[in-house]
């Protein structure tokens, strides 16, 4: 029964996928070569349940780390669209105020940090002192 179960996992790990890149469960149960009813009641079980969430957020944190690597050329395009007087001034007052709000999240953020950092130096010393 050890293939059986190899079998399994592979073809949860292949449903997993398909889940990922189908349009909906009918089309990744046939991309798998299962039923529809089977996949459905796979998403029911708790292990596979735990790889599917894995799964979407290892591509949710890739296509965030591609956005992240993006910012330097979307920060380059606001600013130019900003500047540029031939760019219609609703453009430029949209791109100013996408600036603006940025430079303010990013001090907000900063500060936000800098008070966690805090409170976990003060955590670390009161267990420290105990």
């Amino acid at each position: 029964m050890a293939g059986h179960g190899e079998k399994f996992g592979r073809k949860k790990e292949e449903a997993i996928a398909a889940l990922l890149t189908q349009p909906s469960i009918e089309a990744a149960a046939r991309a798998v070569g299962i039923g529809t009813r089977t996949l459905l009641r796979w998403l029911q079980i708790e292990e596979f349940q735990t790889g599917y969430r894995k799964a979407r957020r290892d591509v949710q944190s890739q296509a965030t780390a591609r956005l992240q690597q993006a910012t330097g050329a979307a920060a380059t395009t606001m600013l130019k669209l900003m500047v540029d007087a031939n760019v219609p001034a609703a453009v430029r007052l949209r791109a100013a105020e996408c600036v603006f709000d940025r430079a303010v999240k990013g001090v907000e953020i900063e500060d936000v940090e800098v008070r966690v950092a805090t409170l976990e130096q003060a955590a670390e010393l009161s267990k420290s002192q105990r």
